[in-house]
């Protein structure tokens, strides 16, 4: 095996936020809105829907918006957005595991609902707590 300078094997990641992780497509997420359960925290609102598993799903599909009437710059919600998955993709695994025990798939959509920016710490607490919340667990 060749290492040096431009070469570093990948290593197969637990913490990745795929594009089946990913929820998309105007039908579900329009099921989602009209179906789902809303949830009103500190700097984000959070519409969830869980239901049965099934085979092809993950356990698990987000959906990240920040709306442009609160930040009228892309890079400031390009920013808020890319904080957010960030703190999702590394503190998601706990859920996932309990989803999976119960046989069960949930999809969410997070929505900044906060006028400002604020550090990544602030956001990775909102989204923990969102973690804990929808899948009952403690943190």
């Amino acid at each position: 095996m060749r290492i040096d300078a431009f070469f570093f094997p990948m290593k197969n990641r637990l913490a990745s936020f795929s594009k089946s992780e990913r929820l998309c497509g105007v039908k579900t997420i329009s099921e989602l809105f009209e179906s789902g359960r809303t949830m009103n925290l500190p700097h984000l609102r959070i519409i969830y829907r869980i239901s049965q598993a099934t085979g092809e799903l993950p356990p698990a599909r987000v959906l990240i918006t920040v709306p442009k009437r609160h930040f009228k710059r892309a890079v400031d919600r390009n920013l808020i957005r890319r904080r957010i998955r960030e703190a999702w993709r590394i503190n998601k695994e706990p859920m996932l595991n309990i989803l999976r025990e119960k046989g069960r798939h949930a999809d969410i959509a997070i929505i900044w609902n906060d006028t400002e920016i604020k550090p990544y710490d602030v956001t990775e607490k909102a989204i923990k707590e969102v973690i804990a919340r929808v899948s009952g667990l403690k943190y």
